[in-house]
């Protein structure tokens, strides 16, 4: 295990990942205590992007003279630190968390993690890195156009990019506020979905509602780019091995024009959306550009500059022809459960960038700018690595997008992909409180509806995720109904019953209304006793039943398993 120590040692070497490192000792001490506390992210350590909040530690958005120091810790940063993460300090950023390249900090380029020469992704560079090279075990990053997911995809680990507004913003010095979003950044997808699950604790009242699916149905299509613009030979080849992986773990691949997604992206900044920047810090921009000590990057202060060029009714067409392209982007997408599509188009050099800031900039943001602008959900999960001409070895990286509001159905899809069958419910369902006192519903089957059978998928095109196999009290009998497709009956009777096996499926409490809404006679739901043989205890959920003169007219069933 990496010691205290041992990670202060190796963050010497690389002084442009942190802004502001808090002292070794007081991490230390902080860490024993959390750790004999307890709690979900008990002793990990957590670093913060310095546009995040944390009491007592200045807020630079990377940028000296923007500089302020909080009394208060941002909700998502409180939210962690409660389930038990140490702070251990803030990360470099492209100042403003304006960029997709980690260059633009007058604290320094943050270097990629396996290849100093290259780039490391941003704006959350500092975040990312720390995270891949074991400085921190989760850390907070922001993404606008994709700042928290390209440098997830060219460091080799997960980015979590929810609905807007399902983490809180407060606290985050902002870059668009209309399309800012608070990210996780992890190692691998099942610390991610906890640390998640935590800040959506930090949430009043949920944006999610009673219908949220808690998974992908068996058989998900996912969409992927027809064409794919600004990826070379190896990196087209290594978004086909990609596609292959996604099929070999039950996805469906079909194809989609991508043109009006690129050219929505294409709006954040080269089109008055862009103004939203200014807006933000626009005038301190101004005040500031006459003083040397402030700190500002060039690029930076080009490209929020420029925006105050742009009027109200430049503005509201801009509005309205991004409302037009999300229109014929989802009429592309059609009734796919999500979209696939490379992180990052490519992974240049420093030198590179600094040659071309603004074209190369553009170019990292091919696959994440309409992101956001579209109220799209994002994942995005490491995928092998790509050789290069030169020989060298890049992380590659895909990302899966859906619909707002669909997090768990990405969490799901992340993990057949990654082969991570540990994951479980997702950070929606364990972290979120439901929409008026609801919350996600039990229920047990023991038949047709089991996984495999023939009418499990009314189960899952709900959005049902399968919670595991149960026994109920021995208190039941099955009976052969006369339905097509054959299915049991579940009866109750204490005094000849013996225990029947079935399953659990977690589902949202509109779903389960539409389910039962739609259930035939004679079947009806009702509440089903489950014991659990390791404890001998037993809850009462809801479950299948059969209606009395039914199941006195059926076969008796021998045996305690559909």
């Amino acid at each position: 295990m990496t010691t205290i120590d041992e990670i202060y040692a190796r963050i010497a070497d690389r002084p442009e990942v942190f802004i502001t490192l808090r002292p070794r000792a007081e991490v230390a001490a902080e860490v024993e205590e959390s750790v004999a506390a307890g709690g979900p992210l008990a002793g990990k350590l957590l670093a913060v992007k310095d546009n995040v909040d944390v009491a007592g530690l200045p807020t630079t958005a990377a940028c000296p003279g923007y500089a302020y120091t909080p009394g208060a810790d941002a909700p998502a940063v409180a939210a962690l630190r409660a389930a038990g993460a140490v702070v251990i300090g803030k990360t470099n950023l492209d100042q403003f968390a304006t960029g997709l390249v980690g260059t633009r900090s007058p604290y320094g380029a943050v270097r990629d993690s396996r290849r100093p020469e290259r780039i490391s992704g941003g704006s959350s560079s500092g975040s990312a890195v720390a995270v891949a090279l074991g400085f921190a075990d989760i850390a907070i990053g922001t993404d606008t156009a994709g700042s928290g997911r390209v440098p997830a995809g060219l460091q080799g680990i997960v980015g979590v990019k929810a609905t807007l507004g399902a983490i809180s913003t407060e606290g985050v010095v902002p870059a668009c506020r209309s399309y800012d979003v608070v990210t996780i950044f992890a190692p691998d997808l099942s610390l991610a979905n906890r640390a998640m699950a935590e800040m959506a604790k930090a949430v009043g009242p949920r944006p999610f509602g009673s219908a949220t699916r808690l998974a992908a149905p068996e058989q998900p299509v996912v969409v992927v780019p027809a064409e794919l613009p600004e990826l070379d030979e190896a990196w087209r080849a290594a978004f086909a091995e990609a596609i292959s992986r996604a099929e070999a773990a039950g996805l469906v691949i079909k194809t989609v024009d991508l043109s009006p997604f690129l050219a929505a992206a294409k709006l954040l900044y080269e089109d008055a959306l862009v103004a939203e920047r200014f807006d933000a810090v626009g005038e301190f921009l101004s005040a500031a550009g006459r003083s040397a000590d402030a700190g500002l990057d060039p690029t930076v202060t080009g490209i929020i500059g420029a925006a105050s060029r742009f009027g109200a009714v430049d503005l509201l067409r801009a509005q309205r022809r991004l409302a037009g392209l999300r229109a014929e982007a989802m009429r592309q997408w059609g009734d796919a459960t999500a979209l696939m599509v490379p992180t990052a188009p490519a992974h240049p050099a420093i030198a590179e960038v600094a040659a071309d800031p603004v074209g190369l900039n553009s170019r990292m943001g091919t696959y994440t700018n309409f992101c956001n602008l579209f109220d799209l959900s994002a994942i995005a999960v490491p995928s092998g690595v790509v050789t290069e001409r030169d020989g060298g070895q890049a992380q590659f990286g895909v990302t899966f997008l859906a619909g707002a509001h669909e997090d768990a159905v990405l969490v799901d899809l992340a993990a057949r992909f990654l082969g991570d069958a540990g994951v479980g419910a997702s950070w929606v369902e364990s972290g979120a409180s439901w929409v008026e006192g609801g919350s996600a519903v039990d229920l047990a089957v023991f038949g047709a509806h089991m996984r495999g059978g023939p009418l499990a998928h009314e189960l899952a095109d709900r959005g049902a995720r399968w919670a595991g196999e149960v026994v109920t009290a021995p208190a039941y009998r099955l009976v052969a109904l006369d339905t097509t497709p054959p299915k049991p009956g579940l009866i109750r009777d204490p005094e000849s019953g013996r225990s029947i096996r079935g399953e659990v499926w977690r589902l949202s409490p509109a779903a389960l209304g539409g389910f039962l809404a739609a259930l035939p006679e004679p079947m009806m739901l009702g509440r089903v006793e489950i014991v659990d043989p390791a404890t001998d205890s037993s809850r009462w959920v809801v479950g299948f039943g059969c209606a009395a003169d039914a199941g006195s007219a059926g076969a008796e069933l021998d045996r305690d398993r559909w």
